[in-house]
């Protein structure tokens, strides 16, 4: 039979064959929503769409704000193209818990939806409609002031409390969040070991625990790396969902009168028969540390705060003479006693934070000489006591440092 004159000859290659591209998370989210549709409970649903709301914002990048919306408006569409039970199932999910900006557009899709498609049994009328009712709120709160537990009670369909631990030393961080089985404020007490450090609880205002989480929730989200642990992660968006009403405004943080904090290093040295320039020269250096970054206030250490001040503040932000870092371990467990004292805490917890001290003298020592970890300001304080500047002259300081800053530039024209 003749071959047609246009027809290419047979080859023995195969096609190539491309991987598949990986599914979306979009896509993955509306596989497991299939499971929705037999949940009975909305906080269930709640707990679901929170997690896949955490996945997205754990897992963006840098500087990436929108990727919870990003994920709703993928589900969104193609919950849109291919209506099933299951995709309506988590729109209504994630309109519980989704950021603000994105609710609107995830209640108009239910009604879209469920004109074709059922509701899932956990949304009814009142589930839909009502939010939960706070009925309490407690905070409990550790002997230093460095760790917080809060917790509010809800009514609802499922009666539940919303756990936040929140961490002080270094910044304000949640922790962890969950929603445990109502009245675990009233079994608190148990729970608490007696040989661990006292958090003692008290009921406290729905609405100043709700700003407390807030605030907390704000500055975690701003922090980098970002918190990965599992139960933050899951409960993120539910803690979010029940809070950014009450969001206060930023806290403005005042320093102290320069009669108060002349006050304090006069009555710590006279207390402790240091009244020497560097014993005092010490203790500026800790309030120093305890306005800038100390939640609770300047004198409100804890074994976190000592670690943080050895092993990351001081090795970076400090110039000690041979002096200053003789005197430092010693000087420093006599002021966080002080501190510590001065607030009321029991000796018996005053004794942990003076004992940090020397858990982390010699990560401070190691710190301290290691010039590739000092910050930009201890740098250029460095490089003018080489140069025999008289770091308290602050005509001198400013002059060797345009000195400083023109050789530099000098230097950077040079071929």
């Amino acid at each position: 039979m003749p071959k047609s004159r246009g027809r290419r000859k047979a080859t023995g290659s195969k096609p190539v064959r491309r991987s598949p591209l990986p599914p979306r998370r979009s896509d993955l989210l509306l596989r497991d929503a299939r499971q929705l549709t037999g949940l009975t409970d909305p906080l269930m649903a709640e707990v679901w769409a929170s997690s896949w709301l955490g996945q997205a914002w754990v897992t963006a990048e840098l500087g990436e704000r929108e990727a919870e919306h990003r994920l709703c408006m993928e589900v969104t569409g193609r919950a849109c193209a291919k209506p099933t039970p299951y995709g309506l199932a988590a729109i209504a999910a994630l309109a519980r818990v989704a950021p603000a900006t994105d609710v609107t557009m995830l209640t108009e899709t239910i009604d879209i939806l469920a004109e074709t498609q059922p509701l899932p049994p956990w949304y009814t009328a009142a589930s839909a409609g009502t939010a939960w009712t706070p009925a309490s709120a407690w905070r409990a709160v550790d002997v230093w002031d460095s760790e917080q537990v809060l917790l509010v009670d809800y009514d609802g369909p499922h009666p539940h409390t919303l756990m936040a631990q929140v961490l002080k030393p270094g910044g304000l961080m949640i922790g962890k969040i969950a929603a445990l089985e109502p009245g675990a404020a009233a079994q608190w007490d148990q729970r608490h070991e007696s040989d661990e450090v006292p958090m003692p609880i008290n009921q406290a205002p729905v609405a100043e625990v709700l700003a407390d989480l807030a605030d907390a929730l704000r500055t975690t989200d701003i922090t980098w790396p970002r918190n990965d642990d599992e139960d933050f992660v899951d409960n993120r968006a539910l803690a979010w969902s029940r809070c950014r009403d009450h969001l206060p405004a930023r806290p403005e943080r005042d320093n102290l009168p320069e009669a108060e904090r002349h006050r304090l290093i006069q009555e710590f040295a006279t207390a402790n028969h240091l009244d020497d320039e560097v014993s005092r020269s010490l203790a500026e250096l800790f309030l120093d540390y305890g306005e800038g970054y100390m939640i609770s206030g300047p004198l409100a250490w804890s074994p976190a705060e000592v670690m943080l001040l050895l092993t990351d503040w001081l090795p970076r932000r400090a110039v000690l003479d041979d002096d200053q870092r003789a005197a430092l371990p010693d000087v420093l467990r006599r002021w966080v006693a002080y501190a510590l004292g001065r607030r009321g805490v029991d000796a018996r917890w005053i004794t942990p934070v003076v004992d940090a001290v020397d858990d982390h003298l010699r990560e401070f020592q190691q710190a301290f000489d290691d010039d590739t970890s000092w910050g930009p300001a201890r740098q250029i304080a460095a490089a003018l006591a080489d140069r025999g500047i008289d770091l308290t002259d602050r005509q001198a300081v400013d002059d060797a440092i345009h000195a400083l800053n023109a050789e530099r530039l000098a230097r950077r024209l040079l071929p």
